[in-house]
């Protein structure tokens, strides 16, 4: 594991992070839309992660174990982080509120309402703000002994 891997892993976890959140953003501030361009109400959004490295713990795991001992600037195992694989729509179906006075309303009075429940947007807004936090955190902490190790070398 290299010196800088462990603030690029926080790093890839933040860029996730923000992006989640920009997503739940998006999902609250169109959560009466009841018309797009397409003329369906809004879809609700879900940002897909994945791990960046490809051989996930188990390989990273193994390399460490063989390396032990070994400098950092040997080719160990490929560490990464996050990214975000893509952003997919929700497939659960609208919501049907009965609201005759609405413009948007059927013959019955029903107006499709986006298949977003704010208080799960806030729930997961909550997530992936103390993700983003302990993320964060690591960075600092890791810059924190990094600024300890050369104090150290100064010395």
């Amino acid at each position: 594991m290299g010196l800088f891997d462990a603030i690029e892993i926080a790093g890839s976890g933040m860029n996730a992070e923000r992006t989640a959140m920009d997503i739940t953003a998006e999902n609250l501030a169109n959560a009466q839309s009841t018309s797009t361009a397409s003329g369906q109400p809004y879809q609700r959004q879900e940002v897909v992660l994945e791990e960046t490295s490809g051989g996930g713990f188990q390989q990273a795991l193994a390399g460490a174990m063989s390396n032990s001992g070994a400098s950092s600037s040997d080719s160990g195992p490929v560490v990464g982080g996050v990214e975000v694989a893509g952003i997919v729509n929700d497939t659960t179906p609208d919501q049907l509120v009965y609201d005759p006075g609405n413009p948007s309303a059927n013959k019955q009075g029903y107006v499709q309402m986006p298949n977003v429940n704010p208080v799960t947007e806030m729930v997961n807004l909550i997530d992936e703000s103390n993700s983003y936090q302990s993320d964060v955190t690591a960075m600092q902490t890791a810059k924190d002994m990094f600024t300890s190790t050369l104090d150290v070398l100064k010395q």
